[in-house]
C-alpha cells in the first residue's frame, strides 16, 4: 500500500516522500500491516473553492481522501494531486508547511486519523 508523506526537512522546508506500507501475509482477513496507534478520527467536508496558503499540519495525521481531490504543494513548489482513496501522511508540524487547494472547483470529503495529540 502506498502513502504520500509530507514532512519538514532539516532545512525547515516541506518535502514529499513516497512511502510503501509493508503488508504481512494473513488468512481469510486478507493482508494486514502492523498496527499504527492513533488518538482519534475526524471527518471533514470542504467546498470546492478553498485554498489554504502555507500552513503546518496540526499534528501527525493520516488524511484519507474519500471524495474529490486536493492539490498539495511543498516548499520547492512541486505539487501532487491526491484523489479519492489516496492517503497523505502529514508530518510537517513545523517549518514552512504546505499549501492545500481544491481541484477543479469540486467539493471534497476526507477522514483525518490523528496519530499524535496536537501540540499545546
Amino acid at each position: 500500500m502506498n502513502v504520500v508523506r509530507v514532512y519538514t526537512g532539516d532545512d525547515g522546508c516541506s518535502h514529499f516522500e513516497d512511502v510503501t506500507i509493508e503488508m504481512m501475509e494473513s488468512s481469510l482477513a486478507g493482508r494486514l500491516s502492523d498496527l499504527w496507534p492513533g488518538r482519534g478520527v475526524q471527518f471533514r467536508e470542504v467546498d470546492g473553492n478553498y485554498e489554504l496558503d502555507f500552513h503546518n499540519a496540526p499534528r501527525r495525521q493520516l488524511v484519507v481522501n474519500l471524495t474529490g481531490s486536493v492539490e498539495i504543494e511543498v516548499s520547492d513548489r512541486t505539487s501532487r494531486t491526491l484523489g479519492p482513496g489516496s492517503i497523505l501522511l502529514a508530518e510537517d508540524t513545523d517549518g514552512e508547511g504546505h499549501i492545500s487547494r481544491n481541484v477543479g472547483g469540486e467539493p471534497r470529503t476526507c477522514l483525518f486519523i490523528h496519530l499524535d495529540e496536537a501540540p499545546a
